[in-house]
């Protein structure tokens, strides 16, 4: 059990990346940085007397350091106070958990990202590769299960955490325990690349927490769905509510779509670094000319290559706009240890060049892309946006689309991939598109540069109060609180 000097925890969050990270100074002492998000915001609002535990891995050598010097919890001065436990797990062991199995096949399956013909290839290296992962999940349902008072509420986050609800049932019946999946999630057709024991065994896995926790109701009835076809598992509906029965248990399903923290992003989104972005890319556009904006991570389900071959097509099919309009695409690297993903962002950097090259002239450059993270910058393009483009293949939720009509200026129009789960709560409001007709693409950027400004100002309006229905805190609180009465089966 836990250590006799900690007090075990009544409120516990699992995820992979936890709120704090640490970097190591060339005199071997650690310096901290906090982090942001939604479980961040969610842990604030429950207070700092709830006994509430984060537990999370230590993502690179710092974290490691820090971990090995703290012992059980880390420094409260490093998390804000916050109560939370950096795991070791071995880098070889995190590595072919996390690259190996969580990036490299669950999130593909759950995006439908697989070129088939060639992909996935679960051979004996998946195999090793998913050792590692039951390994790296076990270390987190032993650590759980050690840190947890009796009946404690336990929130486990993510596909990279599919198997602990099922582990740290096994070690701990007495809790309650809810998973979350801030991805979408496969029709079983899909799913079922998976081989047939790992497709088995994550549907398990989930099933072992008392509720199972979407960002729609599509991705949730995509998860009961496999749950009857691989598993066999009876699904029970009441209403709008679902349950799945599997061995002698009911697994509640819960719907949950994150909504922006309007209150963060308005007060910060006018501080003084803002501002001074905000010139710099007023600058970069020019004197009237529009905006299309787009913010996203070099990841490949954010489709940001077909955004480019749309906006092209703007430019070739209407040529009226060649000189009047400007592409701010910011693509932030992502997961570049994977050669896939640097291949793509290389790709992101080539198709900019060639639309500049043959489009730009001596005062108009009609791509701008930054790859560097900079979140001021951010919201410095959500403000003077006209358009905002977003376009995945597939997407959980995609908090961007919900981000800038909170702070646009002067209202910026929505083009939005029906593939995001967003488009379920802004889809009225925004111009709704398919994200692989790149043709469909530039007439709705095209509809969008042409909308009234009345027009465009009231739809933002409405955006914005949708896009803020479930703050980061409540959306937390929430799933607290349905954890509080199992048998309800909230939806």
């Amino acid at each position: 059990m836990v250590a006799e000097h900690m007090h075990p925890a009544e409120i516990l969050v699992a995820s992979n990346r936890g709120p704090v990270s640490y970097k190591s100074r060339e005199d071997g002492s650690l310096v901290a940085g906090r982090g942001g998000g939604g479980l961040v915001s969610g842990l604030s609002a429950i207070g700092s007397d709830a006994r509430a535990l984060w537990v999370c891995a230590a993502l690179g050598e710092g974290d490691r350091e820090a971990a090995r010097r703290a012992g059980a919890r880390l420094d409260a001065g490093d998390t804000g106070g916050q109560a939370v436990r950096m795991l070791d797990i071995p880098a070889a062991t995190f590595a072919a958990a996390y690259n190996g199995v969580a990036n490299s096949v669950l999130w593909f399956l759950h995006h439908l990202l697989y070129q088939t013909p060639l992909e996935p290839v679960f051979d004996a290296d998946f195999r090793r590769q998913w050792a590692a992962y039951e390994a790296y999940n076990t270390a987190f349902a032993d650590a759980l299960a050690e840190e947890a008072a009796p009946g404690a509420a336990v929130l486990v986050q993510d596909y990279h955490l599919t198997l602990v609800p099922g582990l740290l049932r096994e070690r701990r019946p007495d809790l309650r325990i809810g998973h979350f999946s801030h991805t979408p999630w496969a029709p079983p057709d899909y799913y079922r690349l998976l081989p047939d024991d790992v497709a088995a065994q994550v549907l398990r896995g989930i099933l072992g927490g008392d509720r199972a926790g979407f960002l729609t109701r599509r991705w949730a009835e995509a998860f009961a769905a496999c749950c009857e076809s691989v598993l066999g598992a009876e699904l029970v509906r009441d209403g709008l509510t679902t349950s799945v029965r599997f061995e002698g248990r009911t697994t509640h399903l819960g719907v949950h779509g994150l909504g922006a923290d309007a209150d963060f992003l308005r007060r910060r989104a006018h501080q003084g670094d803002v501002e001074d972005r905000m010139t710099a890319l007023r600058e970069q556009i020019g004197p009237d000319r529009k905006a299309i904006v787009r913010v996203d991570r070099t990841e490949l389900s954010k489709n940001i290559v077909r955004g480019l071959h749309a906006y092209r097509r703007l430019l070739e099919n209407h040529p009226q706009w060649r000189g009047k309009v400007v592409h701010v695409a910011f693509a932030y690297p992502s997961r570049q240890d994977l050669a896939v993903y640097r291949d793509y962002t290389a790709e992101v950097d080539r198709l900019a060049r060639e639309i500049n090259s043959a489009f730009g002239t001596d005062d108009w450059q009609p791509v701008v892309l930054h790859v560097k993270d900079d979140f001021a910058r951010s919201l410095a393009a959500y403000r003077l946006a006209d358009v905002a483009l977003v376009n995945p293949i597939r997407d959980g939720m995609n908090l961007v689309a919900k981000e800038v009509p909170v702070v646009s200026d002067l209202g910026c129009a929505l083009v939005l991939s029906r593939e995001a789960g967003a488009a379920a709560e802004l889809g009225d409001e925004a111009i709704v598109i398919n994200p692989y007709d790149v043709e469909a693409t530039a007439g709705a950027l095209h509809e969008a540069l042409l909308m009234d400004p009345g027009e465009r100002s009231e739809r933002t309006k409405r955006l914005a109060a949708a896009a803020t229905a479930l703050p980061p805190a409540r959306w937390f609180v929430d799933q607290l609180n349905a954890l509080d009465d199992r048998l309800t089966g909230l939806g």
